[in-house]
């Protein structure tokens, strides 16, 4: 039996209306989120400052200190090694499985880089414990300390492993599948006939990959780095195990760290024995919020510009 045109409106204006409310709903979280944590951390916000919760590098919550420089300076560090680690392999893997690997090759490999992303932090961390940790204090530190003693950040005196380095290694392989798996979906989604039309006017394979498809593909790429770093800028308990926990701003990337994440995460069990230590650990929460979502915003910005570009 076939419905009336009026019965087919109605139900597509109720399942529009349903779908609004749950995008509404989805997107009202992220305010709730950001204004349940500015409700809570206020009583700091307003005793205290802005430049001195920012600037100050003392954290002494029994005296009253609440300085977030170092675990901010140890956010942005511990995210920029593992960036700068993972974004040269994670783009040079998803151009070999989209254009190289065979489909035997790429139906072995998908599934193990998938595996990587259901892997718990907490797993990552004993890995970075045992193997990464080691290696940072017995060879790297080591070498350090004898040949790098003039070059900026990466000079030190002593390495006991539990450092930036270590940090941003973890951080760089649980990242891996998310670019990866993103990244190659976009250079997959390029079409056939660009690549084509680039072999035909005599352009080899590499030259196809790297003036035609990753061009064309740069807008989704972006797009898989921003989802790299969300990830790394949140990430808490792997980096936890193998930073160093030392809150002090780090000078080099052999130094140990504090991120905002694991700053959260050790601490928030005190908060009941000292004043406004509740409204700094809530700070830092909505402080590390702020700063994903600014990174995303940004992000998305460029993005639409490039994608304009792309499109005339």
């Amino acid at each position: 039996m076939y419905m009336t045109a009026g019965k087919r409106r109605i139900k597509d204006i109720i399942a529009g209306r349903a779908m609004l409310v749950t995008t509404a709903f989805s997107t009202g979280l992220v305010f709730a989120i950001a204004m349940g944590l500015y409700l809570r951390a206020r009583p700091l916000l307003a005793s205290q400052p802005l430049f001195g919760l920012f600037f100050g590098e003392t954290w002494l919550p029994s005296e009253g200190q609440f300085g977030l420089k170092p675990f901010i300076v140890g956010t942005v560090w511990v995210t920029a090694i593992a960036i700068i680690i993972a974004l040269p392999l994670c783009l040079l893997t998803a151009v070999f499985l989209a254009e190289y690997a065979p489909q035997r090759v790429r139906s072995i490999v998908k599934p193990l880089i998938d595996l990587l992303a259901g892997i718990p932090s907490v797993v990552y961390g004993v890995w970075g414990i045992l193997v990464v940790v080691p290696f940072i204090a017995d060879r790297l530190g080591p070498f350090a300390v004898a040949n790098l003693k003039s070059v900026p950040y990466l000079s030190t005196e002593y390495s006991a492993g539990f450092s930036v380095l270590a940090g941003g290694v973890v951080l760089a392989i649980m990242v891996f599948p998310v670019i990866i798996s993103v990244s190659e979906e976009v250079l997959r989604a390029v079409p056939a006939e660009q690549r084509e039309a680039a072999l035909a006017l005599g352009a080899t394979k590499f030259e196809t990959i790297r003036k035609v498809v990753i061009r064309k593909a740069l807008p989704g790429l972006l797009a898989a780095v921003v989802l790299g770093v969300s990830r790394a800028l949140g990430e808490t308990m792997a980096v936890l195990m193998v930073a160093g926990n030392v809150p002090m701003a780090p000078k080099s990337v052999f130094d140990a760290c504090y991120p905002l994440p694991a700053l959260i995460a050790n601490n928030y069990g005190e908060v009941m024995s000292i004043p406004m230590y509740d409204s700094a650990l809530l700070g830092s929460a909505l402080i590390l919020l702020i700063f994903v979502l600014f990174f995303n915003i940004a992000a998305r910005t460029v993005f639409g510009r490039m994608l304009r570009e792309h499109i005339q």
